[in-house]
């Protein structure tokens, strides 16, 4: 699988995640979101996203969902930190959808 960015063709895994970490960029999650069905990103999705990339520059592994949900609590607070909240923006979730726009790895045991 592939997706075409800026003129750039960038190698994805058969499930859609990107396969060269550093070939991330703003235009491929966009492209990541459309094959997600997701459509386009609002500012709400951009916070989670950016708040999950933080998180994995900081810490060298994606965020556990209940992890997650705390930070969103610290920084956005109670209305943005569920887990009903994140579905309502990711359909399949934290760990399949949103890293995966984020261009994160995909986690063990996730498809």
């Amino acid at each position: 699988m592939q997706a075409e960015v800026d003129g750039k063709i960038i190698k994805l895994s058969e499930a859609g995640w990107l396969e060269d970490l550093t070939e991330w960029s703003e235009g491929l999650a966009a492209q990541v979101a459309i094959n997600e069905n997701i459509g386009e990103l609002t500012q709400e999705h951009w916070d989670i996203i950016n708040l999950a990339r933080e998180y994995f520059s900081e810490n060298g592994a994606v965020a556990e969902p209940r992890n997650f949900s705390k930070l969103l609590l610290a920084k956005y607070g109670k209305d943005r930190s569920s887990q009903k909240y994140i579905y309502s923006l990711f359909p399949t979730g934290l760990i399949k959808c949103a890293n995966k726009i984020a261009g994160l790895p995909r986690p063990k045991g996730c498809s």
